[in-house]
This record gives structure tokens, C-alpha cells and sequence, in this order.
């Protein structure tokens, strides 16, 4: 139910009000009717975000506008374009009414979509903000599209009902623009269920054909990770910071990916990858844990970067780039934290927290570029470099997600090791909260800044940080992983098989050829001259086909140290090259916990409660 206090809030008038409707399924296309009340006296501006919060990438929306319009007294109103997502309307007196459309079909977590299976969108792709008039009430009416095939669809999100019922059509509320942008709607024959985490009712919306969905389960699971959260940041009170939270999932036949938002997240999984009634009391599939992983890193947001946040994005620039070198903070400590949890949480076995480790270790050690770029430098460079990869990125940046998880677990290893188990990184991510975080939608809106957080490290720890931060995080050293963990009986070990023949190269997808996604600096492939794209046609006379087993099998014929002939096209020319075999370089790091050491010896490990 909604509190008193907030329907006092969304049943005052509004001066912004917004209609949405599928106005053509087939075609992809919204139309949108935007009304101001009070127009700005010398001609009101309107503008679409360049990006959306959460994915740090100028992705431009406006160019999916595909006709506006305007007017006022029923009269034609000009507008002036300035730039390429902004305009401009002419004075008028009485109210403004924008009318345009929107082409919807991106099948992903950062934009918008409409078809005859569903409709999708962020507030960033399809609302215009009033420039200058973001702090008023936001209304928007959400409308029933006249397709027959949306007849029995129904609405998700997590914007207040104004006149709208729970889950129907009709009018919703924001308290102003940034609230309205941050709650996606999902609107479809989807599958729902609902459950509470201390007290807090959560609904999980699932779009897509999946037969035979267990929702108990995942409403149990669900429940476990959201509970286990809230009590992380309130062991005291176990309050969470909003008043519902709802999962909407995309299910598609491969599919992956999340984006955070203050009291929901959107999400798009593999149908394969969740769980049936018809494998209940099995043990859970991989696939299915990494779905859990996604949601518990997701749901972690709702602390870590939309209450918790940089300087720089409080408030968001929402039409430039907002650079912040703490990005290995925000996404990189919630990686950390998003398997940890589901261990504290009683779905994840340590054996098996270790092995996702381990893998994690793995791809930051493959790649070259994590010597050459620093995580903060990664975290400023995420707008031109990690949201824009090419084939080789693996030779030239290093990903704040996974390297930045790494040094949580580090700092964590380094704070609990010199305290003697009295401190942890827990302790600093409470603090941060309370700082920070807490109040931040209750009039005390202010980020952190990057001297705060390495001051705060070292008032919270009572140590001195500034060498680690310069090394690791500032600097581009490899963890000392192995010696960390070594004191708390994990055993850390690198199995690599140097005798094994490489190209040191990675395939990709590309049917029944084998293409190179990305050639390793330093490789075999690299020095015989072959580079990303190259089409692999044989090895010494016998075909290669796409299956990496079918080269690793042709390789496997060959020592260490061989020279073979490879033919290869590079665009429509066939080249030969000459390639001296080398042994694996692709690491193959694996942890355990050493039972040979005194079970509860030296300082509780991370994974403990």
C-alpha cells in the first residue's frame, strides 16, 4: 500500500503531464503527448537524455523521434531545433501540448521496444524533459494500445499508481523527472509473482515463452538475496530504502544483461537459464545461478550508485558525459558483492563461490591491457573506451567490473588480515550508506568524491590505504591474490598447461568459419602477422572449421615450438602464414579451501556471515 504521506504527494496538481500509447505494434512506434501547464514566458525547451543512467555511453535517443509537433489553443506552436536533442517551443500563452513519436525497437535493458508480444520502455527514450521545470510532479498515463493483440496485457513498474490500479493502465506519478526516467514499464501478457522481504512487498515479471516456470522457487530465492541485502546496510532496523521493488525480465533464447534503477531493474536472461516445476528438488543449473548473480548485483544497486553515487552524478548531466574515475567502486564492488552474497544468503556453496573466483581471476589475467590502464582510468574512459570495444580491447583496457571486484575482495582480504577479523569491507560499504546514501532522496542528495572515499577507507579501517590505492586501483599492478587469501585457508593456484600448443587467440561466432574475434599481444598469432577478423581456412592443409575444439584438435597434433602453415582470408584475399606454436598463455587460476589447514584458524573468511 502506498503510505499516507506519498498520496498527499501524487495527487497534487501537476504541471507536467504525459500520455504514452503503442500507437502501431508492427511499425515499433509510441506516441507521446507531452502537456506543460506554465511554458517558459520566452519559449520553453525540451530535450531527450543523450544516455541513460547506468550505462555509460552517449547513445543518443533522439534519433529515434521520428515526428514532432506542437501547439497551444489549438493553435500550431514552432519549434526550433538546437541541437541534436533539444528544442525550442515559441512563446505562447496558455498551456504547451507536444505531440510526437517514438520508433521502439531495441530488445535491450537501456532503451525501448513495442511489437505485438510486448511493449518496453525507459523513461530516457520517450520522455522529453521540461527544462527548467524537473523538480515538479511528473504525471504520466500510461494507455492500452487499440491492437487486439495488447487486449489482455497488463503494466509493471514501479511508479506510483495515481488513478491506475496495480498493474492495469492509466495514470502514474513521479515526484519529479529523475524519479519518472528511473522507473521503466513493461507492458504484456507476462508471468508475475510477488513476495516480501521484511515487510517490503517485491513483485518478479517475466516477458517471454517459458513453460513451466517455477516462480516459487524463484520467489523464495529471490526473497532470500533481497532479505540478506536490506539486512546488509540496516542490520539494525532490516529497512529498505524503498516501498516496493519489482524484477521485470526479457526471456529470450540467449540473452544477458541488466540495468539498475532506485526501486526496480530491468533485466534480460536466457529462457534455458531459469528454473521449471519440472526439475524441482534438482540442484541448481549454472545457468540458473548466474541469473541469481545478476539479480543480486542489480539489486545491490539500489545501495551502491542510485542512493551511494559519484559527485558527478548528483544530479546526472543527462545530455553530456559525466566522467567519475569511481566507477570501480560502484560496479566493481557490487561484482564483488553480488556472488558473496548469494553465499550468505544459503544459495551458493563456498566450492562454488571459489570456482566463479577463480574464473573471474582468469579474465583479468588474460588480457595485456590491464598493465597498460588502471581501473580508475578504466572507470573515467568507460564513456569512450569500455562501452565502445572493439577486437582489441583485450590488449589495451582492463574492465572496473572484474578487476575492480578483485580489489574488494582484496581490500577485504587486507582489512579483516591486519584488524584481526574486527573490520571489513562491509564496514566501509555500511558507512558509506550512512554518509552518503541513506538520505540521499530525503533532502540530503550529495555524492562522494573520490578524496572522500580514500579518506573514508582509511577513518573506517584505521589504516593507511594511500600504497594500495596507488598500486591497484591508481596504478595497473596484478593483486597479490595468492598471498592474500593464503591466511585464510584458501588455496590459490595457477594449473596453466605450458605444454598445451596455442595461437593465443579468441574465436568468435561466425557459423561453420573460424574468425578470429580477437588476436593476444604477444601470441603466436600476433607475431606470425594474423590479426582479429582474419578467416582461418586451414593448418597445414587440413581445414579448420568454427568449433574451437576443431582448432584446438588440429593444434593438438603439433609440440611446442613447431612452425605450421596457415591459410587464412583477411577480406577476400587468401594469405599465408607462418606461425611458431607456443605454449598456453591463457591462465587457469583455481581456488579451494585448503583442508589441510585448522578449520576457524587465522580471520574469518569473507564468505562467513
Amino acid at each position: 500500500m502506498i503510505k499516507t504521506t506519498q498520496k498527499k504527494t501524487i495527487q497534487k496538481k501537476s504541471g507536467i503531464a504525459y500520455a504514452i500509447v503503442g500507437k502501431d505494434l508492427p511499425a515499433h512506434l509510441y506516441q507521446v503527448t507531452l502537456t506543460v501547464d506554465a511554458p517558459a514566458a520566452e519559449g520553453q525547451i525540451l530535450a531527450l537524455p543523450a544516455w541513460i543512467p547506468g550505462s555509460y555511453m552517449i547513445r543518443e535517443f533522439s534519433r529515434n523521434i521520428v515526428r514532432i509537433s506542437a501547439e497551444s489553443n489549438g493553435e500550431a506552436v514552432a519549434l526550433t531545433k538546437l541541437d541534436k536533442h533539444s528544442w525550442q517551443a515559441a512563446p505562447v500563452k496558455g498551456k504547451l501540448v507536444v505531440h510526437y513519436e517514438v520508433y521502439a525497437w531495441d530488445l535491450s535493458v537501456r532503451a525501448a521496444h513495442l511489437d505485438r508480444s510486448h511493449g518496453f520502455f525507459n523513461g530516457t527514450s520517450v520522455f522529453l524533459r521540461v527544462i527548467g521545470q524537473e523538480e515538479a510532479e511528473h504525471v504520466v498515463d500510461i494507455q492500452r494500445p487499440a491492437d487486439e493483440a495488447a487486449r489482455s496485457w497488463r503494466v509493471a513498474t514501479a511508479l506510483k499508481e495515481l488513478k491506475a490500479k496495480r498493474y492495469g493502465f492509466g495514470t502514474y506519478a513521479a515526484v519529479n523527472y529523475d524519479e519518472l526516467i528511473d522507473s521503466p514499464v513493461e507492458m504484456g501478457d507476462f508471468a508475475l509473482a510477488s513476495f516480501k522481504a521484511h515487510g517490503i512487498p517485491h513483485d518478479i515479471v517475466f516477458t517471454g515463452r517459458v513453460p513451466n516456470l517455477d516462480l516459487a522457487r524463484l520467489c523464495a530465492d529471490l526473497k532470500a538475496i533481497c532479505e540478506t541485502q536490506i539486512a546488509f546496510f540496516e542490520p539494525k532496523t532490516k529497512k529498505a530504502p524503498m516501498d516496493r521493488y519489482v524484477f521485470m525480465t526479457m526471456v529470450l533464447g540467449d540473452g544477458y544483461g541488466g540495468l539498475e534503477h532506485r526501486a526496480s531493474t530491468a533485466l534480460v536472461c536466457s529462457r534455458a537459464d531459469l528454473p521449471t516445476t519440472a526439475q524441482q528438488n534438482k540442484e541448481p543449473s549454472e545457468g540458473y545461478m548466474k541469473f541469481l548473480g545478476l539479480c543480486s548485483h542489480e539489486y545491490f544497486h539500489t545501495w551502491n550508485v542510485k542512493r551511494i553515487k559519484p559527485a558527478v552524478f548528483a544530479p546526472y548531466d543527462l545530455q553530456v558525459e559525466n566522467y567519475t574515475p569511481l566507477l570501480w567502486l560502484f560496479e566493481g564492488f557490487t561484482s564483488y558483492y553480488d556472488d558473496l552474497l548469494l553465499v550468505r544468503a544459503g544459495l551458493m556453496s563456498e566450492a562454488a563461490y571459489y570456482k566463479l573466483l577463480g574464473k573471474t581471476v582468469n579474465g583479468v589475467l588474460r588480457g595485456a591491457g590491464r598493465t597498460k590502464q588502471s581501473v580508475a582510468d578504466s572507470s573515467f574512459d568507460a564513456w569512450g573506451k569500455y562501452y565502445r570495444q572493439d577486437e582489441n580491447a583485450p590488449n589495451a583496457i582492463v574492465s572496473y567490473y572484474t578487476k575492480g571486484s578483485l580489489i574488494g575482495l582484496a581490500l577485504d582480504l587486507t582489512i579483516r588480515a591486519k584488524t584481526a577479523g574486527k573490520r571489513s569491507l562491509d564496514d566501509i560499504m555500511l558507512a558509506l550508506w550512512q554518509r552518503y546514501g541513506r538520505d540521499f532522496y530525503q533532502g540530503g542528495a550529495r555524492g562522494v568524491t573520490p578524496a572522500e572515499v580514500e579518506a573514508l577507507f582509511d577513518e573506517i579501517s584505521g589504516m593507511k590505504l594511500k600504497s594500495f590505492f596507488e598500486r591497484y586501483i591508481r596504478g595497473t599492478e596484478d593483486l597479490p591474490l595468492a598471498k592474500l587469501l593464503a591466511p585464510f585457508g584458501v588455496k590459490y593456484s595457477d594449473e596453466r598447461k605450458r605444454s598445451k600448443p596455442s595461437l593465443d587467440v579468441n574465436i568468435g561466432r561466425d557459423g561453420a568459419d573460424c574468425k578470429l574475434a580477437s588476436v593476444h599481444e604477444g601470441g603466436a598469432a600476433h607475431r606470425a602477422g594474423l590479426s582479429a577478423g582474419d578467416l582461418l581456412v586451414a593448418v597445414d592443409g587440413l581445414r579448420v572449421t568454427g568449433s574451437p575444439s576443431n582448432l584446438e584438435g588440429l593444434l593438438g597434433r603439433y609440440k611446442v615450438g613447431e612452425t605450421v602453415e596457415i591459410h587464412a582470408f583477411r577480406r577476400d584475399e587468401l594469405l599465408t602464414f607462418s606461425a611458431q606454436l607456443e605454449g598456453d598463455r591463457a591462465p587457469a587460476v583455481s581456488m579451494a579451501l585448503d583442508e589441510t589447514k585448522k578449520k576457524g584458524a587465522g580471520p574469518k573468511r569473507p564468505t562467513a556471515v
